[in-house]
C-alpha cells in the first residue's frame, strides 16, 4: 500500500514540474517574441523620423498597408499602399519628426502581433494599432498601421 502511494506521490510530483517546466519555458519564448517585436517597432519609427526609406523598406511586409480613419480632417477612412507610403517617406511628406515612443499594449496570437503604441513628438501626437506577422525566415515584419492623432 505504502509503494502504490509513493507511486501516486512520485507521478503527482513529476506532473507539477513538467507544468512548471512548460510553463517557465513558454514564458522565455513569449519573452523573446516581445523583444523582437519592439525592436522591429522601434525601427520603424526610427526609420520614419529619420524618412529613411530604405531602412522603412526592409521592415515592410509587402502587403503593408496604413489605414487611416478620417485622418486629416478627411471624412472617410483612406488606405495607403505600401508603395505610396514609401515614397511619402522618400519625398519627406511623412516622417521627420523626433518622436518619444512608449508600448501600451501587444498581444502575441502565434505568428501574428498587435501593438498599441504611443509616439509623441513636436510636430505630431499619434496612438497607433500596428499589426505584425513572423516571416517564413523567422523575421517580424509591418502589415499594417493604424494610426490615431491625439492631442
Amino acid at each position: 500500500m505504502l509503494n502504490h502511494q509513493l507511486v501516486i506521490l512520485m507521478k503527482g510530483i513529476t506532473f507539477f514540474l513538467m507544468i512548471m517546466l512548460s510553463t517557465t519555458l513558454f514564458s522565455h519564448a513569449q519573452e523573446a517574441e516581445e523583444k523582437a517585436i519592439k525592436e522591429v517597432v522601434t525601427s520603424f519609427i526610427a526609420a520614419g523620423d529619420a524618412q529613411d526609406a530604405e531602412q522603412m523598406d526592409a521592415l515592410l511586409d509587402t502587403h503593408y498597408r496604413v489605414v487611416m480613419n478620417r485622418l486629416f480632417g478627411s471624412a472617410e477612412v483612406s488606405v495607403l499602399p505600401r508603395n505610396v507610403y514609401l515614397e511619402k517617406i522618400r519625398t519627406k511628406e511623412f516622417g521627420g519628426d523626433k518622436r518619444e515612443l512608449s508600448f501600451e499594449e501587444m498581444i502575441l496570437n502565434g505568428r501574428l502581433a498587435s501593438v498599441k503604441v504611443r509616439t509623441t513628438g513636436e510636430k505630431l501626437s499619434m496612438v497607433s494599432l500596428l499589426t505584425l506577422w513572423k516571416d517564413w525566415e523567422g523575421n517580424w515584419k509591418l502589415v499594417e498601421d493604424a494610426p490615431v492623432i491625439v492631442q
